[in-house]
Parts: structure tokens; sequence; C-alpha cells
């Protein structure tokens, strides 16, 4: 039973993904960015919905729109890359692998979204972009947990962080990884909760060192993700 299931919410996600996927390339050429996003995040909050996710946004008040972010959290499933657009209230884009990008379509998509590939050299990349007013969402695992545990974290994004005096917007998700483990074919629909920390601006942080910081973030995800 569970896997029929699971097969029934796969081919709906599936159907629904493809009909956004081909609104979201149609808005590209139509829409600015923001209206885009704000489709986006309309959208994937119905895909999730659809494949069984109730989500519960906690603790987002002091989230300023207008302000530009460093968005960190854990990585526990494929499904962040629907939930995060549909629980922040922010436009942001993210990093992705490098061979993303040479994926038809998707790649395209991803580009014109303004993604960054996850290669050396590229903090100017980002840099550029945060300077530019638009947030950055990076998930300092690197990839997805495969215990549902906290990884350790790369000491990229904190680099990033001290380099361009960025206020970090820490969150956390719990209950994605119970939904969808890395590789797995089983879907458990259930509650999806998603916490997000207090802000931290340049000024808390300017005299930690980049592994005291990484150390201080990852604990603040931890708690977050409980």
């Amino acid at each position: 039973m569970k896997n029929i299931i699971s097969l029934c919410l796969w081919i709906v996600g599936g159907t629904f993904f493809l009909i956004s996927f081909s609104i979201l390339f149609i808005s590209f050429w139509t829409l600015t960015r923001k209206k885009t996003f704000g489709l986006a995040k309309s959208l994937f909050g119905i895909q999730i919905r659809l494949m069984g996710i109730r989500l519960k946004i906690s603790e987002k008040e002091d989230i300023d729109p207008e302000q530009t972010y460093l968005i960190m959290g854990n990585h526990q499933s494929l499904f962040d890359i629907f939930v995060l657009p549909a629980a922040i209230p922010l436009v942001f884009t993210g990093v992705e692998a490098s061979y993303h990008f040479s994926i038809p379509v998707w790649g395209y998509l991803i580009k014109k979204w303004g993604c960054i590939p996850i290669e050396r050299g590229n903090l100017e990349q980002a840099q550029k972009t945060l300077s530019e007013g638009l947030s950055i969402a990076i998930l300092p695992e690197g990839h997805r947990t495969r215990t549902g545990k906290l990884g350790p974290f790369k000491k990229g994004p904190f680099h990033l962080a001290k380099k361009t005096q960025a206020t970090i917007l820490p969150f956390g998700i719990s209950g994605l990884y119970e939904f969808q483990s890395r590789g797995g074919f089983l879907l458990k629909p259930g509650r999806v909760n998603l916490r997000i920390g207090r802000p931290l601006g340049y000024n808390r942080y300017k005299h930690l060192s980049t592994d005291e910081l990484k150390e201080m973030i990852f604990d603040q995800i931890n708690w977050l993700s409980r």
C-alpha cells in the first residue's frame, strides 16, 4: 500500500511540476524577477501540498523584505528546493552544482534565475549578486543528509559572509528527511517544520574567525532544525 501511495504522489507531483516548470519558463520572458518569484512561491506551495507535505513556518517576524541576506540552513531532502521558496518571504537565488547548468532546460532555468555554480573563483559572482540587492540561499553541508542529522559545514559560505559583510539569516528544517530520504522512493506524507532564526548582522560576528562563525551558525541551525 505504501508503494502505491508513493507512486501516486510521485505521478501527481511530477505532473504538476511539469506544468509549473512550463509556466515559470514562460514567465522569465514576460514578468519581472520579483513577480516570477511570487508565482514560483505560489506554485511550489501547491506542489508540496499535493505531495502530502503540511508545512508549518515559525518565527519569521524579524525578516525585513527590503534587506539582503545570506540565507543558510540544513539540507534534508530533494524537496528543499520547493519548501524554501514557499516558506521564506524573500526574493532570493541559490547555488547549484556546476553540472546542473548543463542539464537541458533546467540549466537554462537556473541560469536565468541567477543561480551560482559551485566552483572555485565564484566568490566574486556571489559578491556581485549580494551587492546588487539579491539574497542568496546556501546550504553549508554541501549535500543532502544521509542520516537525518546535520552534517559538517564547508567553509566557503562563511568566507563569503565575512568578505561581503552579509547579514546571515539562519533557518532549520525538520520532517523532510522523514518525508523522503536521500535516494528513497517511498514518500511519507506529514508535517514539515521550518523555523527561521533571528538575522545576524555583520557587527555581531565581525570579531569571529571563519571557523568560529561556522561553529556558531552550525549550533543555531542545529537548534532550529530540532
